[in-house]
């Protein structure tokens, strides 16, 4: 794969991220490390995971996606061929300094590494002095523990504070932006945060690329929602511009013989100041189709027809 610069943060990853939510969720062991092992074999870069994934499941207490990556790491040995993301701030405790140090700890113990490439905030904590967030950020920073910084969830003006309070007060800046974008939910991403991370040089990792797998043409009608967990999620979709941004994709995936999933992908990796989108796989063939993306050049025409619907 070709890489591109992660914004100023001096990693370099491809145009796809592997999402990890999925890993000792609804992708066990045996699929989960199979997932992996083929986003290696293909040269993917960077796994994004959580220490909150997946704590919303009955049962769950969060860290499982980061326990099963560790998992995979040690039996694989494949830590020098990949990039590591994971975020802090949505387990009870927030972005509070002594939280952020111990769930920082607790994701190197549960990943089994001393280093986390890309550690972000997972959402902003205004209860908590951007100083304070960004000081113990700088401590994992200075310790080796940490190579960058980003922030998830934060809206422009939040940010280009925290970008203030840095450069004023000589503390890590944060260098990756993590918003929510897809054909269909555009609002966190485009506009003041989108122009604000092109200013800055940041770089910009996307989820929910796939808007909870729905642009991937799975869902058609409401017999569908049943399909899967998730189908409650996308009714939205149906009762909106889904079923006409669906009917533009119909028409270029017979132009171009590409899937749902594929131009989807291809049209959030052309967006102005995007690095990369985040998706995840539970299956070695989910996988192959979402890194086919990679091969599928839009025209400007099949661009605007998309943006327009």
């Amino acid at each position: 794969m070709t890489t591109k610069a992660l914004g100023q943060s001096g990693l370099s990853i491809e145009p796809f991220v592997l999402g990890g939510n999925v890993f000792g969720m609804t992708a066990d062991r045996a699929a989960s490390f199979a997932v992996l092992d083929r986003f290696v074999e293909h040269g993917g870069g960077m796994i994004d995971t959580a220490d909150v994934y997946s704590a919303w499941v009955p049962g769950h207490k969060g860290g499982e996606s980061e326990r099963m990556m560790g998992e995979w790491l040690k039996a694989s040995g494949a830590r020098d061929k990949i990039l590591i993301a994971t975020k802090v701030g949505m387990m009870p405790g927030g972005l509070r300094p002594d939280s952020i140090r111990a769930a920082a700890q607790g994701s190197l113990d549960r990943l089994g590494t001393d280093t986390i490439d890309l550690y972000l905030a997972h959402k902003d904590d205004p209860d908590v002095p951007l100083d304070e967030v960004l000081g113990a950020f700088g401590e994992l920073v200075d310790a080796g523990i940490v190579r960058t910084i980003g922030a998830s969830n934060y809206s422009a003006d939040r940010l280009a504070e925290a970008l203030r309070v840095s450069d004023a007060r000589g503390l890590p800046r944060y260098t990756v932006v993590q918003p929510e974008l897809n054909l269909l939910d555009r609002d966190q991403y485009q506009g003041a945060l989108q122009q604000l991370c092109i200013d800055q040089d940041l770089g910009v990792v996307t989820y929910f690329s796939l808007a909870s797998g729905y642009l991937s043409g799975k869902y058609r009608s409401a017999d569908d929602l049943g399909k899967s967990p998730r189908g409650a999620r996308v009714k939205p979709y149906m009762e909106g511009r889904g079923p006409a941004v669906l009917a533009v994709m119909d028409a270029i995936a017979a132009e171009t013989g590409a899937t749902l999933s594929q131009i989807a992908l291809a049209w959030v990796a052309r967006q102005p100041g995007v690095t990369a989108p985040i998706a995840s796989a539970t299956t070695v063939a989910q996988l192959d189709e979402l890194l086919g993306s990679l091969d599928l050049a839009l025209t400007d025409e099949q661009l605007a027809a998309l943006s327009a619907a």
